[in-house]
């Protein structure tokens, strides 16, 4: 036990899509509680993983990736990444270490200054294993010299590289007071949304570039049963017909694999059986839906142009 005062506060992480905001925050918190695919703009939701250090309560915003913007749930998400940094208490911005100073970080950089406020800025360079030292130097040098960064720290949020000492600098900018959520909690999704989430990933790593995007997760129906386990049904909703014999694939093919690889994730998750059950139904406005948009935890108002 130590006498240390406890300590909360909120950590948004943004950057780029694809940069590995999901990764690094699932590896802080221990357990996987954000969408993590190969697919750029995956994650919705400005989802909270919540993790404990030391005397300390950090709380994870995994923010949607910044992007340039052409539909409504692109500006609703974009809206929703910028939110996030200026309701934290510390920002880290994450750019990958192969890829540079792109346009989209240069972007990023010319509006970091007033969306963040005074709440301190981190950059973290990511997957640092897959460039030079020299090249990761110059990168390190280029991005202080265009932005007054708190600390810079280099890792890699897969293998866990340098995570020890960003979540460490964390610990000590975050105020004093009592925790905000339960120490054996990880974060603040309903259970729900999370089962969703896990499901919405199998369908994004299945269908590859074929509808990811016109795509959503519902749990509809969670029921607890006497022996311990859990019944869950969901639905996918999808923009056009088309799409649900996609989604389904031939003789239920696809369906029947995206179930088996969603409850096989949600039962270690959640350390129980579960029986999932999927339905695939056609709502061609459900991007215009704002009920949708709610769901994901994005406002509808911010998707106007």
């Amino acid at each position: 036990m130590t006498d240390a005062p406890t300590k909360a506060g909120f950590v948004a992480l943004i950057g780029e899509p694809n940069a590995g905001k999901s990764t690094l925050l699932n590896r802080m918190v221990g357990a996987k509680v954000s969408i993590v695919t190969h697919k750029v703009q995956t994650t919705r939701a400005r989802i909270r993983g919540v993790a404990m250090a030391e005397n300390a309560q950090l709380i994870f915003i995994d923010t949607p990736g910044l992007f340039k913007p052409r539909r409504r749930l692109d500006r609703a998400m974009v809206a929703a990444a910028w939110g996030g940094a200026a309701d934290a208490d510390v920002v880290v911005l994450m750019v990958e270490a192969h890829r540079g100073m792109t346009d989209g970080v240069k972007t990023i950089l010319e509006t970091l200054a007033d969306r963040a406020g005074k709440s301190p800025v981190a950059l973290a360079i990511n997957k640092i294993d897959k460039v030079k030292s020299e090249v990761l130097l110059a990168l390190t040098k280029d991005m202080n010299d265009a932005y007054p960064f708190a600390e810079t720290f280099m890792i890699s949020a897969e293998r866990g590289h340098g995570c020890d000492a960003l979540r460490d600098w964390l610990v000590t900018q975050v105020p004093e007071g009592p925790y905000l959520y339960p120490e054996d909690q990880i974060a603040d999704l309903p259970m729900r949304m999370i089962a969703a989430e896990m499901t919405r990933e199998k369908l994004t790593l299945r269908l590859h570039q074929e509808l990811p995007y016109e795509l959503t997760v519902e749990t509809e129906n969670w029921e607890e049963r006497p022996d311990g386990s859990a019944r869950i049904d969901q639905l996918i909703y999808v923009a056009r017909d088309g799409h649900k014999g996609i989604v389904l694939g031939k003789g239920g093919e696809t369906i029947k694999a995206v179930s088996k690889a969603a409850r096989l994730e949600l039962e270690e998750f959640l350390g129980r059986r579960v029986h999932l059950f999927l339905q695939v139904k056609v709502r061609p406005n459900w991007l215009e839906d704002a009920e949708r948009y709610s769901e994901m935890g994005l406002d509808f108002k911010d998707g106007n142009a």
